[in-house]
């Protein structure tokens, strides 16, 4: 999928969520934004010079963290399938470990 698509249904999501996304010039080369919450509000501040692909990840890795946190919260969160395959890719919360099966053991 192109970036500029996957950009257009992730602030479809981030509506739903009522998350506002702003694109504003940051001073940092080194981040190129995030979610944040300013009196009372989500908000996914991105760069505005940041390259499509990035300005994806940005605001993916912002949603990710909030259906995170809602689900957490015990809210339903039900986005389109394409979104939920996008933040899947960029969800960066650890998880646990898949259970390692119990050894064979062999006959002597």
């Amino acid at each position: 999928m192109k970036p500029e698509a996957a950009l257009e249904l992730l602030e479809a999501a981030a509506e739903q969520l009522q998350v506002r996304v702003s694109y504003e010039p940051l001073q940092t080369s080194v981040v190129h934004g995030g979610l944040c919450r300013v009196k009372g509000e989500y908000r996914i501040i991105v760069d505005k010079r940041a390259s499509a692909e990035e300005r994806v990840t940005t605001v993916a890795t912002a949603l990710a963290r909030r259906t995170a946190a809602m689900t957490a919260e015990g809210a339903i969160v039900e986005l389109p399938a394409k979104v939920q395959g996008i933040l899947r890719m960029h969800d960066a919360t650890p998880r646990p470990a898949a259970p390692r099966p119990a050894p064979r053991r062999t006959a002597a």
